[in-house]
This record gives C-alpha cells, sequence and structure tokens, in this order.
C-alpha cells in the first residue's frame, strides 16, 4: 500500500509495524544463538527501550508465557534488576551492572590562555586523482564535440543533440557500394548505445538460434535501458552486425563466431599512474608527453597521430597523469594467439534526412570520424590495458605475437556478410594496429617513466 492519501487505511500501517517488530525478534535470536565464544549483551532504559527486542523478551513475559508483546514500558530501575537477577538465577546469563561515576571535574577542559583557531596551511594535489578517458580528453574548462563512455554505466556513444553528429561524405559516393544500414530505422543517443551495448554483452553469439537469443536479450536488456524501439527491428539489425566480417586483422572472423570462451566482456581496470599509491610526489608525466610519442611512431595520415596536435590545447595537455586510470573495455575478442580490444559505437555518421547506407562507413568515412573525436586516445590507452592484462595473465606472453590491435565497430554500418569491403577493409569497422614500440613507450610513461 503506497498511495497514501486521506482514505489511507491505517490497520496497514499497524501490520507494518507488528512485521518489523517480528523481524527484529528474529534477528536478536539469530544474533543470540550464533554465538560460539561469548555474548554480551547491554540494556539500559532510553526512549526507544519500550520496543527494543530485548527489553520485550526479558522483561515483557511472565513465567509460562511464550508469546513476546510488541511493547515494554521500561519500569524502575529496582524492577528491572529483579527481573533481570530472576532470569540470571535460572542460569540465562551472568548479570553485571555497569555504574559510571566520573570523577567531579574530570570532564571540563583545562583553562587556557594559548586557544587560537588552526589555519589549514598545505595545498590540496589536485593533480593526484582516480581519472578515465573520458575525463582526460573532456576536461571540465570545454566541452567536446564528440562524447564517448563516461565513468557511469550509461554509454554515451554518440552525441544527444543531432546538430553535434559528425557527418563525413565519401570522396566518391557512386563508386561506393551502399547497403541501407539495418540501424537506419532506429533511434539514436546514449539510451539506445546503452542497450546495444548491454545486449552485445550478455548475449550467447553461437546460441543455435542467433536470431532469437538476440531478440531474448533486447527484451531482457530493455528492462533496463527501456525506450520507444521497435525490439525485432532491433534483434534483426543485431543480427547483421554479428554476421558481419571484421576483415584482416579478426582474419575475417565475425561476432558470431567468436564465442565465450574467446571473448571477455566489459574488462574492467584500474590503471595506476606513475605509481599509483605508491608515489604521492607532484612531479609525474603529463597527458601532453605522448604528443612525441605519437609523432615518432605513427605515420602521417595515421587516425590516431592527429591527436597529438589536439594535445597543444594546454586544457588537455597539462593534466598530470598520476593516481589511477579506470574504465571498462567493451570486450577482448581472441583469435588464434591474437587478442583485439572492441568497442562498439552506434555514432550515426549520415546527413539526417537522407537514408543511412554502409557508404556513410566507408574506411575513410570511419579515419575521418575517429579524427574528429577523442576516440584516438582511448584506442590508445585501451591498447596499453589490454598490454598489461596480457602481461600478467599470458606465460609466453609476446606483444608482437599476442597483441592483435584495436577495432572499433560502427554498428550503423555493418550489414551482415555483403557488407561492402575496401581495400581489405568492411565498412563499419575501424581498425587500427598501433606500433608495439609505441604501446610499450605509452605504458613505460603512464608508469612514471621518463617524460
Amino acid at each position: 500500500d503506497v498511495g497514501g492519501g486521506r482514505d489511507r487505511d491505517e490497520s496497514v500501517d499497524e501490520r507494518a509495524r507488528a512485521e518489523e517488530l517480528g523481524e527484529r525478534l528474529r534477528l536478536l535470536y539469530v544474533a543470540m544463538t550464533r554465538t560460539q565464544a561469548q555474548l554480551v549483551m547491554w540494556w539500559a532504559p532510553t526512549n526507544n527501550t519500550a520496543t527494543a527486542e530485548l527489553q520485550r523478551v526479558l522483561l515483557g513475559r511472565r513465567p509460562g508465557q511464550a508469546e513476546v508483546p510488541d511493547r515494554v514500558n521500561p519500569g524502575d530501575d529496582a524492577e528491572a534488576v529483579r527481573w533481570l537477577r530472576a532470569w540470571a538465577g535460572k542460569g540465562a546469563f551472568v548479570l553485571e551492572r555497569v555504574d559510571v561515576d566520573p570523577a567531579p571535574g574530570s570532564l571540563a577542559p583545562e583553562p587556557s590562555a594559548e586557544l587560537s583557531i588552526r589555519a589549514f596551511r598545505r595545498d590540496i594535489d589536485h593533480g593526484w586523482r582516480r581519472t578515465s578517458y573520458t575525463a582526460l580528453s573532456t576536461p571540465a574548462q570545454e566541452a567536446a564535440a564528440v562524447g564517448s563512455e563516461p565513468d557511469l554505466q550509461l554509454k554515451d556513444d554518440e552525441a544527444e543533440d543531432d546538430q553535434l553528429v559528425l557527418t563525413v561524405a565519401a570522396a566518391d559516393p557512386a563508386a561506393v557500394p551502399a547497403l541501407p544500414s539495418p540501424m537506419a530505422e532506429l533511434p539514436t543517443g546514449a539510451q539506445f548505445g546503452s542497450l546495444v551495448h548491454a545486449v552485445l554483452e550478455h548475449a550467447d553469439p553461437q546460441a543455435p538460434d542467433l536470431r532469437a537469443e538476440l531478440r531474448r536479450c533486447v527484451e531482457e536488456q530493455w528492462l533496463s535501458w527501456p525506450l520507444d524501439v521497435d525490439r525485432d527491428v532491433l534483434a534483426d539489425a543485431l543480427v547483421e552486425v554479428c554476421r558481419t566480417p571484421l576483415g584482416p586483422a579478426a582474419a575475417g572472423a565475425t561476432l558470431a563466431g567468436i564465442g565465450h570462451a574467446d571473448r571477455l566482456c566489459e574488462l574492467e581496470f584500474e590503471l595506476p599512474l606513475a605509481g599509483g599509491d605508491r608515489n604521492r610526489d607532484a612531479a609525474g608525466p603529463r597527458l601532453a608527453d605522448l604528443a612525441p610519442l605519437l609523432r615518432s611512431h605513427l605515420p602521417d595520415g595515421d587516425p590516431v597521430r592527429g591527436w597529438a596536435d589536439a594535445l597543444a590545447n594546454p586544457l588537455l595537455g597539462e593534466q598530470d597523469l598520476r593516481g589511477y586510470l579506470t574504465g571498462s573495455v567493451d570486450v577482448v575478442l581472441r583469435v588464434g594467439r591474437r587478442h583485439l580490444v572492441v568497442d562498439y559505437k552506434t555514432n550515426w555518421l549520415g546527413a539526417f534526412g537522407e537514408p543511412l547506407t554502409t557508404a556513410d562507413y566507408t574506411p575513410a568515412a570511419l579515419d575521418a570520424a575517429m579524427g574528429h573525436s577523442d576516440y584516438p586516445l582511448q584506442a590508445l590507452l585501451y591498447a596499453v590495458v589490454l598490454h598489461r592484462f596480457l602481461r600478467w595473465r599470458l606465460p609466453d606472453y609476446d606483444p608482437d605475437t599476442h597483441l592483435g590491435g584495436v577495432l572499433y565497430l560502427y554498428l550503423r554500418g555493418m550489414a551482415g556478410p555483403d557488407t561492402p569491403i575496401i581495400d581489405d577493409q568492411p565498412c563499419g569497422v575501424f581498425t587500427w594496429q598501433p606500433p608495439v614500440a609505441l604501446v610499450l613507450e605509452v605504458s613505460q610513461l603512464l608508469d612514471g617513466g621518463a617524460r
């Protein structure tokens, strides 16, 4: 009964109080009967003693009475002591009286003429913090044009305002094969992105009936991420996503072909920066120190290399890399001996008002989209996270063998087995293979190595 109002049935309140008092009696019983060595209980007449379970059990019953009353008003101390001694005489417990008789004046402070207000003379170290790639790429002083996952559970894969969505046109639309996007009629926004992430995380990609499995997970996860969406259309779209080849980096495999034994969903991490708790020194690397590493290891035209220019902005580059970097990788896939960082994106890259097709998600379009977002920083940091994880877990770890790179799956551009392939790369699949030397040097930098 949660309605309330003038017509509320007060007997419901009485039942609720009675149930609460009964539950407290059961808790008292558990506490008293689970003791193995010694149990100490305290009794004192206070404002809530009348309904206290110990008061009701010990002082609320007379010989032969089994039922415990809901309320027993405490009498004077003499009566309470008489009843407690009667219980003690039957061997129920040993009774002790606790008397507090402080010496006169012992609680009064010593007079002093030197009292003064303490002054706070220390500085607060704001550089040492628990941060995320999102916080690093979007400091509070400025807003980013394209957002991504925050620390909360909500997946902010795309801007809520359609005016902020990046539109990238193909260089020669006539020469690019165009299939309708299976997600063209589905909504945009962080809520939708979170729903899609949750379905792909929990669905069994190798279920006998993939469509039925995805439809079941859509229904299940929709309870946590409710929005106005055709759940049958979403299940059909995700079937095509799971059947789309992932390109050479994944040896042509599909999400449907990689089972739970070869995938690690939502890999959460707490990566110490500059020693984490071990080093609280003010000195340490800054985010701008990534720029020379990107320029020295990545060629011109690499979509991640361009982020070095963004680090010239002091609001970004001057951030300390001290404390902990936290986050969650959508999924790590194992293909043979190679391991891939995979991040799902539901960004709308086409022009609004026009049909969305795979031509909006060509490799060139994805390179441009990556270059105009903060995803390059995410790709770099998550590559280091995978390196650290494999280094700890694989006895024969060799980064040249086991680091398979980073895949950003722009799901709206993945249209199934017939998804167009341009220069060996399927539409909708962004692939980045960072040089091993870059990953190792960034890992060393984050660990507090030489700047």
